[in-house]
């Protein structure tokens, strides 16, 4: 981990242009209130460079801190995340209250907060937290600060509670059940330099079990973190010996260090949580609205893929779809085998449209399963427990997710591309790619990618 005065060079390096730039970004957010935000919102920063399909390192470095309602702006909504629009460890339901509204076909630009920096077992105080690896108080958020100490829409119980900050929901007018909503991820900027990389006790792909017991397929030596250290006996999350790795971004890369050994690693920030209202319970903290485990609303999908330039298709449930983020990520590989991502705040602009049935605006698959896209490539997925209501853990079926990405890749290239059944079943063996999309959210996830290319 990066301590002390070493986290300070990094920190400043990410901010060494912030005069300049916050003058530039406030002439953008200007913008926005004279009439110009539909420009603005076909212009953002795009993270990958032109034609390559590569994340392009300069749009991962943040050029200032973006504290809420401060630099560009560009959607034609904003929405911070203050302790009053977030839930912390839970999802909106269908009975939820929206607290935005919006058009169709409108974009919003939403401040996500990490909940990293802010969780019990890092002492619920993140200018403590992250100033222990030589941030400084005034590159913490604002909204890490407000919600760490003032959050009280719902009592926290850290070991049942999901960990995410969930800003939301958003209303879209029109939008009923049976219809698609299309969100169109346009932009996500690092609002901070820096992130959290967390494993912790009892998850992760290398968890250790009750009894204590290894998971299958690895010995008890093998468990990770080491089961000798797990102290969650205790009930003092802070005590539990969970690891957080502080990582900087340094040149648009993340930055680890281990020793002498200093790791850079290429950013693709996304946010790993796009959802609409799914839950049926009542509840705020009913275990179906956890937001632990992705479901047919999306909600915790974690598809690196689905960064800005990508297109996410969700079944609409309730009326207005209840639309909502969080859990930004800042760069995760394929499986988020440790637990989280590189996980760091972000600020995202989406754009948000509602598909009616028979319209052709949206896969017909999307009327019934979370469906992805981007330039490049379309994106079945497949979810080992589309509900959200199993037990899960590292026991969760990832041979059911398979099954399923690949039934709703043929279901796509059959009904949308009309091949063959048996033909398309050959070309996916042949030529696409399907890869997990992650192993620790109690409902595992696989996802294909189906080139576009070769269909022209």
């Amino acid at each position: 981990m990066l301590i002390g005065r070493e986290a300070a060079e990094v920190l400043t390096k990410g901010l060494g242009r912030r005069g300049f730039l916050g003058a530039a970004a406030g002439l953008g957010a200007l913008a926005v209130t004279t009439g110009c935000t539909a420009q603005a919102a076909q212009s953002p920063s795009v993270s990958e460079a032109p034609g390559t399909g590569t994340p392009d390192p300069s749009q991962a470095q943040p050029s200032e801190i973006l504290q809420p309602h401060s630099g560009n702006i560009p959607g034609d909504h904003y929405l911070a995340s203050t302790p009053d629009d977030v839930l912390w460890g839970y999802v909106p339901t269908v009975h939820a209250t929206p607290v935005a509204r919006m058009k169709s076909g409108q974009t919003i630009t939403i401040d996500a907060l990490s909940h990293e920096g802010i969780l019990e077992d890092q002492g619920r105080d993140p200018v403590s937290f992250f100033g222990s690896h030589g941030v400084e108080k005034n590159g913490v958020l604002q909204d890490a600060v407000d919600i760490a100490a003032g959050y009280n829409r719902t009592p926290r119980d850290f070991d049942a509670d999901g960990p995410h900050v969930v800003t939301g929901p958003v209303a879209v007018e029109g939008a009923e059940p049976g219809d698609v909503l299309k969100i169109e991820t346009l932009a996500a900027v690092p609002r901070v330099p820096y992130g959290v990389v967390s494993s912790r006790h009892g998850k992760g792909s290398l968890a250790l079990q009750k009894g204590p017991a290894a998971p299958d397929g690895i010995t008890l030596d093998e468990v990770m973190p080491p089961a000798a250290t797990d102290n969650r006996a205790s009930g003092i999350p802070t005590d539990y010996h969970n690891v957080s790795v502080f990582t900087a971004i340094e040149d648009g890369k993340g930055v680890m260090t281990s020793g002498d050994m200093k790791v850079r690693f290429p950013l693709r920030p996304f946010m790993g949580m796009m959802g609409v209202a799914f839950a049926e319970s009542s509840g705020l903290t009913d275990p179906e609205a956890n937001s632990v485990p992705p479901t047919l609303g999306g909600g915790n999908i974690d598809i690196r893929h689905l960064g800005p330039g990508s297109t996410f298709y969700l079944p609409v449930k309730a009326d207005g779809a209840l639309f909502y983020v969080g859990d930004p990520h800042m760069g995760m590989g394929d499986g988020e085998v440790a637990l989280t991502a590189m996980e760091g705040s972000l600020r995202g602009t989406f754009r948000l449209t509602v598909c009616k049935p028979g319209a052709g605006d949206a896969p017909a698959l999307a009327h019934r399963y979370p469906f992805g896209e981007t330039a490049e490539a379309w994106i079945p997925i497949g979810l080992s427990d589309p509900d959200g209501l199993g037990g899960g853990g590292v026991s969760s079926d990832l041979n059911v997710a398979m099954r399923r990405a690949v039934v709703n890749a043929l279901d796509f290239l059959q009904q949308e591309k009309g091949m063959d059944r048996a033909v398309a079943y050959a070309y996916l063996s042949a030529a696409a790619d399907f890869a997990v999309s992650q192993v620790v959210d109690r409902t595992v996830g696989v996802h294909g990618l189906i080139r576009k290319a070769d269909f022209s």
